[in-house]
Parts: C-alpha cells; structure tokens; sequence
C-alpha cells in the first residue's frame, strides 16, 4: 500500500492528525472492532508487562480474552508529550500511559505510569500504529 497522502500535508497538520488519532485510540481501548483496525497488520506491541504480541490478529485475540475477563476493568490514558518525524511518512510518539485499575478486587495502589512509545506509519490521510512500547516508570 503506498503510503502518500491524498490530501496537502504540513508538519503541523501531521502534528494535528496524530493528537487526533492517539485521542481515537485511547476512546477505543474497548473496541475490538476500532482499536485493532488502528495497528498496521504487522504491527508490534510491548505491553507494560513485557508481553510481545506480533501482529494484528494476535493483538485482536489478546484483547478480546483480555475484555471478557477482569481485565476488562482496567483503563488507560494516554498524554503525548513529542512526535519526531523520522520520515514524512513514519512518526515517533512520545507519550505518558497512566493505568487506573478499577477492578473490584484491586489493590489499593496509586496508578501505574509508564513511558510508552508509539511508531506511527501514514496510510492516506491518517496513521496506523506499527510498534507500541510500554516501560513502566517506576
């Protein structure tokens, strides 16, 4: 898939559409049908545990065992705090994922924090995540 855009882009544009489409992806964090389409079908996730998922279909069947269990009471929200072209078409995204555990049997600790990192590549108009990274922050 060529990855050029169909419409005029600028730094600050590409800067826009990705605060965007990080702001989709957390709304979608429950949504088997959007949030695995948001990843390139190769993609790559580290989780906060360590865990390696390759691939999308990997990815859909981890979320979806994840969301028919206790898991499914766990939220998470994502700030961005730097987005480097290294291409005009591939993006890094430094971003805060902060973790509430709202399940009943929860421990009584303050959030998880991490330091996630996300690796954007451009498909039209808008971007796919191709690697997640998350590394707790102790």
């Amino acid at each position: 898939m060529e990855n050029t855009p169909t419409t005029p882009s600028t730094p600050d544009l590409d800067e826009k559409r990705i605060r965007e489409f990080v702001a989709r992806s957390q709304q979608a964090q429950s949504d088997l049908d959007v949030l695995p389409a948001l990843h390139t079908p190769d993609m790559v996730i580290i989780n906060f545990h360590g865990r390696r998922l390759f691939g999308r279909e990997t990815f859909a069947a981890a979320m979806t065992e994840a969301l028919s269990s206790p898991l499914n009471d766990i939220r998470t929200e994502l700030e961005v705090h730097d987005i480097r072209f290294t291409t005009p078409d591939v993006a890094v995204v430094s971003l805060t994922k902060t973790v509430h555990d709202e399940r009943a049997d929860a421990p009584d600790t303050a959030p998880l924090t991490g330091a996630m990192t996300y690796v954007l590549v451009r498909e039209g108009d808008d971007w796919r995540i191709a690697l997640a990274q998350t590394t707790p922050i102790r």
